[in-house]
Parts: structure tokens; sequence; C-alpha cells
């Protein structure tokens, strides 16, 4: 069996000129890296502003399970799938973190024959684009400690400093530094740490913007630290938002690149679901519906987790609304969440399934009643899968009012999702969604958090000690309690203990650390262990990744 790098490797890709004609991209609106990836004018894209929308089908999962789920790959795969039955349609992704590239993940674009190429390009740099968000954040932290060092006017109290600076890797020596070291000429010594880019506010920022004028006032309003008399500095008060545009500039074009099945893929941003808002580039998103009728896109992880920020954060923002939801699983995972070892999965166990479709019942409860969008089950299918099985899966969900569907991308491609596409299509037609939001703007940002607990994760309540207590009530009354939250929790379980599957009830969600994001306009909250630097495991991705004589990279998935 061929691996997915070397699937992609064999692809016969056309001409990133072709795919963008296809969607009626002229060739002088693209910047093109090379013949098989371009950056789309923000000049074209705003030239589009008066075509009809398409509509917008959001791509989510179970609660994701070491033995796989394949959201990316189901996205992938239904756009291609949507081509195949004569639709017009194009996939709208977030672009790897080098993070788990390198990491535990591997290759982050798609799997099997449901994959966007160049693979290789994509996974490791692709256009740059994370390269320049590292670069604006850590500009902005020289400039905080090189402003403290020249006098301090602002009066920045370098104990309250709140900006920290990122990396695209997994570094856990890095979590928690101290900065400065080496006498006076080296500044002022002070407690610092690094986040994971793909966490930093400037990403959130990047994907959330609408233009270059908007990023830019985006990134004046960060606030870095705070005085001693706790007044909040911004990023504009040290000149900063102007030339970490500048380097952005490039950046925020989104990139067009093509399925296997030479279908137009638009893949842009990517912050992490468990530890930022989990979506791709509003613009990115935008653009596809001005292009296509139907835009397949996805959240990170769970839909307790990406589809809940997509809702509550980026359509909020945005004005953009899903009219459908997928919401992928696979058998295996249903069993890992019903107690079945990994070592069994490939064995009949229709008690672990029955026990296991707990979590995907929350799940799909959560889409229909709190985000208020009709869902269809995309069951990625392995060989391992028995008819009991499927029958059992799709006899439990039928009382729940969402068609089950048996998905062979991975091995097939878009024709292996063509039932899938239809049922989205008639899903779509019959009952276009309207989303609805788990809470209300005018909630306090405490009651906003409870009610994302107990809504969404099953929770009974959420605690945080006084001093968290009395941050957030500190950015209540300074303003920010109309911004909606971004919860930073594990991705692996509806509470904040990755252990417990299925879907926990009556758990508390503790709150142990409030950050404020005020260019992106969101409050995280920070939950359980959760880290904003990830570690690597004890066998990292980077251990099978390398390239041969040829020059050809190998093991990156």
């Amino acid at each position: 069996m061929r691996s997915d790098i070397e699937i992609a490797q064999a692809a016969t890709m056309h001409p990133v000129t072709a795919v963008a004609a296809r969607l009626g991209i002229p060739e002088d609106s693209l910047d093109q890296y090379g013949r098989y990836k371009a950056k789309i004018s923000l000049d074209y894209i705003e030239s589009l502003a008066d075509r009809p929308d398409g509509k917008l089908i959001l791509v989510t999962a179970i609660s994701p399970t070491p033995a796989g789920e394949g959201k990316t790959t189901t996205t992938v795969g239904l756009g291609d799938a949507l081509n195949k039955i004569g639709k017009k349609a194009l996939i709208c992704l977030r672009e790897p973190s080098l993070g788990p590239v390198f990491g535990m993940k591997g290759g982050a674009a798609g799997g099997g024959m449901a994959q966007v190429v160049p693979m290789e390009d994509i996974n490791l740099h692709f256009t740059g684009d994370f390269n320049a968000i590292g670069l604006a954040n850590n500009l902005l932290a020289a400039l905080i400690d090189n402003h403290i060092h020249h006098g301090n006017a602002l009066g920045i109290d370098v104990r309250r400093i709140t900006w920290k600076r990122v990396m695209d890797m997994n570094d856990r020596a890095l979590r928690d530094i101290t900065c400065s070291l080496g006498g006076p000429g080296n500044g002022y010594p002070r407690q610092d740490g690094f986040d994971i880019v793909v966490a930093s506010e400037v990403m959130a920022i990047f994907c959330l913007a609408t233009s270059l004028n908007d990023l830019k006032e985006r990134l004046g309003n960060i606030v870095i630290g705070y005085t001693r008399d706790q007044r909040a500095v911004r990023a504009r008060e040290l000149n900063a938002n102007g030339a970490m545009t500048v380097l952005l500039r490039e950046a925020l074009k989104p990139n067009l690149v093509q399925t296997l099945e030479n279908n137009a893929a638009i893949i842009h941003g990517g912050p992490f679901a468990n530890i930022a808002h989990g979506c791709n580039s509003v613009l990115a998103t935008k653009a596809g519906l001005k292009l296509a009728d139907y835009v397949v896109t996805e959240a990170g992880f769970g839909a307790d987790l990406g589809a809940e920020k997509f809702i509550d954060i980026k359509c909020r923002k945005s004005g953009l609304s899903p009219s459908c939801v997928v919401l992928v699983a696979t058998i295996r995972a249903l069993k890992f969440h019903g107690g079945c070892d990994l070592k069994e999965m490939s064995s009949e166990n229709l008690a672990a399934l029955e026990k296991g479709m707990v979590n995907l019942e929350r799940h799909v409860h959560n889409v229909r009643n709190h985000y208020g969008l009709p869902c269809v089950i995309a069951i990625n299918h392995r060989t391992t899968d028995t008819d009991a099985e499927v029958e059992l899966l799709k006899d439990r969900m039928a009382k729940h009012g969402a068609p089950v569907v048996l998905a062979r991308h991975w091995a097939e491609g878009g024709a292996g999702a063509t039932d899938l596409a239809h049922a989205v299509v008639e899903t779509i037609e019959k009952n276009p969604g309207k989303h609805t939001f788990v809470y209300d703007e005018s909630l306090p940002l405490w009651d906003k958090m409870k009610a994302i607990a107990t809504k969404i994760y099953g929770a009974s309540d959420i605690t945080a000690d006084s001093k968290v207590r009395q941050q957030i009530k500190q950015l209540q009354e300074a303003g920010y309690g109309h911004y909606p939250v971004c919860v930073a929790k594990t991705q692996y379980s509806f509470s904040t203990d990755p252990s417990l599957k299925g879907a926990p009830s009556d758990h508390v969600v503790n709150v142990r650390e409030v950050r404020l994001a005020a260019g992106a306009e969101f409050v995280v909250m920070v939950c359980g262990d959760i880290m904003t630097m990830p570690g690597l495991p004890k066998v990292p991705s980077a251990d099978h990744i390398d390239i041969d004589e040829t020059g050809k990279v190998v093991g990156l998935f």
C-alpha cells in the first residue's frame, strides 16, 4: 500500500493558472509561487463583492482519538465529490503548523486519495505565511523590550508585560524563560515565554481580518501589557502596527492550490482549535463563497471546540453562516470512546461501538440544538468496519434525524464520497440552516464561559481561583464584556481531563488562566492542563522524516 506522500508525489497536477481559470480568476490576479501554488490578489477579491454567495458547508468531527477520524480528508473528499456530481465547489482549509508536522500528527493535507497538493510544500513552509506571522509577533516583542531599554516613556511595568514571543515548533523548554540577561546593555531581565505561532493573537487577527486596513487597525489594538497603575498599553503606542502590517502584507493574500483531482483549494491561516479559534481566514472563506456555489471548510478538532468557535467567534465577527454541518466519525474512533483497546480495533466489537456512540450523539445534539444547523454524519470508512457495526450505527442514529452516510473517499477519492455529496446537497435544499449562537453577546464573560461548559461540554459548573475571577471581573469592567470567549482546553474529551472518553457529564470545568486578545476581539479562557506551547512526544514524527539521495522527501505522512 502506498503512503500518503507517495500518492501525492505521483499526482498529475495542473498549472495553478489553469486551476484559477476554472474559477474565473485571471492570471494577472495571481502571484505565482512556482507552477502549482499562487496567492490571489486582495484587489481581485475586493472586486468580487457584488457577486452572490455560494453555500457554506462546515466539516467537523467527534472528539479526536488515536484511532483517527479524518476530518481534513473528508473535507477534501467531499469537495471533490461535489465537483464530480456537477456542482461548482471548492474547499477552504487551514495551513499546517510545523509543530504537529514534526511532532505527533505528521502531515496535515488530507490523506489517501483525498489530498491537497503539492503536499510537501503545503506541509513545509508553504508560501511563508507562518514565518511572516511569527516575525510580526516577535517584532512587537522586540519593540516592547527596546522601548523599555531606552527609557520606557510609556511607563510599562515589566512585571505586567503580557505579550509573548512565538515560534512554529513544539519546544517545551521555551514555555517559561528569563530574558535580557547579560548586563545593562541587554535590557532589563524579566520572566518571559514562548507560544506556538498558531496560538498567537497575530494568527487570530490574521484569520479574522477583512482587509489590510482592518489588519492594521486590529494589530494596533493589541494590549501588550500594563503600567503600574493598570493602564493598558497597546501596540499602536509603540508605533508597531504599521511595520507588523508590512511584514504581513503578502501573507494576507489567500493561497490557491488543488486537490489530487485538480479541483481548487484555498488554504490560508491556521490557528489551533484547542488553544485558539481553529478556523481558516475569513478572507479565504468569503472569497471562496464568491467563486463557487459550494464551499467546504473545516473547523479544528471536535464540534465542541472548532465548530463552537466557528459559530460563536468566526460567524459572529464575519457574518458568515453555514448551511449544513458534516460531522465526521470512524467506527474505530467510536469503539475507542467505548473503551476498546487500540490493538483490538480491527475486530468487530458491537458493545464498545454502542457504548462509544454517546460521543457522536452529544456532538449531533450540539450541532442541531445549540448551533441550530442540519447535520449529516459522514462515516469515514475503513476496511475493518463490519456490516453489523455499520448497521448498528445507522439504527442508533436514526432517532436523531441526522442521515448517516458511509464515505470511501480515502480509497476512492471523490467517487467514494458522491453519496455524501448528494446527502449534503439534499439537506441544504430541503432545510438550509441558519445558525444560532451558544450565548448572547450581552452576557458577562463568566456567564458566556459557563454557557459553553454546561451546554456544549455537559459540565455542571465552572470554577476559577480568586485571582482568575478578579481578572475576569476587571476585563468585564474595562469594557471587554461583549467579546466572545475562546476556550483553550484538551481536544480529547468534553471535559478538561483527556482520559475521560465518551460523553462525560456533570464534571466541573476549571478556568486556570484568562488572556485578553483585544486585537482579535475575544477573551481566551485557558482550562485544565492545556499548554499554549506544546512539547514533542517521546518519538516525534521528525524521527521518520528524511530526504533520499534523489532529493525526494520521505516519511512526511
